[in-house]
């Protein structure tokens, strides 16, 4: 993944990397991260740099480093403002799976003024289609709707894109709270083709409304699941 000056200083987008790495499951809690001269050779970038990054992740409290083993994951879970709950991609790393993201498009939509989408961003929306592998396995699909005030920064590789939520926050808009509105909805011939299913499966299906603290609609998601191979789990601490 290639980092670049013009994003920012360089130790806090390796850390961001590393800490997406953790949060998917590729570096196992109990494992080591690389090292930091293969580090250093992955982003060509100084010591100097990759101790900086090391050294915020370990802040937060997602790596140790010990003596004489190296630098060790503790910690694969994110911190939530919305929710005591565990996100279901966390539920999931934390039993031993790996959670890849690709994103399919990334494009502006006019909206036709007799849709929800009008409704909720007017005449255009950010759209964005995304596909969760399970292990390799392709596992979900979804499409991401977002609020025009959402301006994708010109330096900004679409494949580093990682979390919706992050993307939002960094354009400095606060979610205040979401709705899940969850039912069961048959296969189309697109979900057919990213999801490996026929064409009809009865499949859960998800939609998503993130609100901003104004009460304004800034996401809305739809996402189908696969779920023969992995059921849907929501994880609540008390």
């Amino acid at each position: 993944m290639s980092i670049s000056r013009k994003k920012g200083p360089l130790y806090l987008q390796i850390k961001k990397i590393i800490k997406d790495r953790i949060l998917h499951g590729l570096y196992p809690i109990g494992t080591n991260i690389p090292s930091e001269p293969q580090l250093e050779s992955e982003f060509k970038v100084s010591k100097m740099t990759v101790r900086n990054a090391i050294q915020e992740l370990s802040q937060e409290g997602y790596v140790e480093k010990k003596s004489g083993i190296g630098t060790i994951v503790i910690r694969n879970t994110s911190f939530s403002n919305l929710s005591k709950g565990k996100r279901f991609t966390e539920v999931l790393v934390e039993e031993g799976h790996k959670i890849e993201k690709r994103i399919l498009t990334l494009e502006w939509m006019e909206n036709d003024e007799k849709t929800e989408l009008f409704e909720f961003f007017g005449e255009r929306c950010l759209r964005i289609e995304r596909l969760y592998l399970l292990d390799g396995k392709p596992y979900i699909h979804y499409v991401h709707f977002l609020s025009p005030v959402i301006m994708m920064n010109e330096h900004l590789d679409v494949t580093e894109i990682q979390s919706i939520y992050e993307l939002i926050e960094d354009n400095n808009i606060e979610i205040a709270n979401f709705r899940d509105h969850f039912t069961v909805a048959a296969a189309t011939a697109e979900i057919e083709q990213w999801l490996s299913v026929p064409e009809g499966t009865a499949m859960l299906k998800r939609l998503r409304y993130s609100y901003d603290a104004n009460g304004s609609v800034v996401e809305y998601s739809v996402g189908h699941y696969n779920s023969e191979m992995q059921h849907y789990i929501v994880n609540y601490d008390v």
